[in-house]
């Protein structure tokens, strides 16, 4: 089953995925390296995304945007990062511009341009377990969750697979009681992640569908994420991903948020 989510339509993603790792590994180990393979490829990176968002009655809507992301240069590979999100369709939602400043062991700060307003919005960091966008997917989903929020416990190990179970810490700190992870023991990518609520069901499920070797990084290029208790899905496709582009700190400010950095967004 998981081998197919590591294939793309016409590429063997990555030849031999099915070895393991030589010797034993810590739980913190691998819960560092997936979250550095999920978010912290690259010092910096691009691309543009199709977002398909179906709703429990099988209705379609459409967003296209692209996403710009910076690691802060002293925390690389697990620290601060800055995102920059500008959507360009559907019509209702263009030239909208969404800024994160990312922060670990703090909240983050998060802006909203509306063109339509030329209003500038700051996002509550209480936010972030909220709708992207009207998706299925959350805000945190997209700039990541912190790892130390929450308390990890290696529950079974395959020839391919860690399969970790995550509880929050702080009671409340999220709507999910726990959430299932299965790290891919080569890339570290979490390949698929089930969310389970206090009577132990699972009520939301993400997947990566594809994957693909971009400039010598593992890169998720299609995920999904379900919802099964209202119903519906969203599917997210990755297009002209790019890594180590020299993005500098200054895209990342509310200047660009009312004036877009045009080229990096072709």
């Amino acid at each position: 089953m998981f081998k197919k989510l590591l294939f793309t339509a016409n590429v063997l993603v990555l030849a031999v995925l099915t070895g393991g790792t030589a010797g034993a590994i810590e739980v913190d180990e691998v819960v560092a390296n997936a979250n550095a393979a999920a978010y912290y490829q690259g010092n910096d990176g691009r691309a543009k995304v199709a977002m398909t968002i179906t709703d429990n009655q099988g209705r379609e809507r459409m967003r296209a945007f692209t996403i710009l992301r910076k690691n802060k240069e002293t925390s690389a590979s697990s620290g601060d990062q800055m995102f920059y999100v500008y959507f360009a369709k559907p019509a209702d939602v263009n030239k909208t511009a969404f800024l994160v400043w990312k922060h670990v062991g703090k909240d983050d700060d998060r802006w909203l341009y509306l063109p339509a307003l030329d209003l500038v919005k700051r996002i509550a960091a209480s936010d972030k377990r909220s709708s992207f966008v009207g998706s299925h997917f959350f805000y945190e989903d997209v700039s990541g969750r912190n790892p130390a929020l929450d308390s990890h416990v290696l529950e079974s190990e395959s020839d391919t697979y860690y399969v970790l179970v995550s509880t929050p810490k702080e009671e409340g700190d999220a709507e999910f009681a726990s959430y299932r992870s299965w790290i891919h023991k080569t890339t570290f990518l979490p390949v698929k992640i089930e969310y389970q609520d206090k009577n132990g069901d699972i009520y939301r499920t993400y997947e990566a569908l594809g994957v693909e070797s971009i400039d010598g990084y593992a890169t998720v290029i299609s995920s999904r994420m379900t919802d099964h208790k209202l119903g519906g899905a969203t599917t997210m496709t990755y297009e002209n991903v790019r890594y180590e582009t020299g993005l500098t700190d200054d895209i990342f400010s509310e200047r660009y948020l009312r004036n877009p950095p045009r080229k990096l967004l072709r």
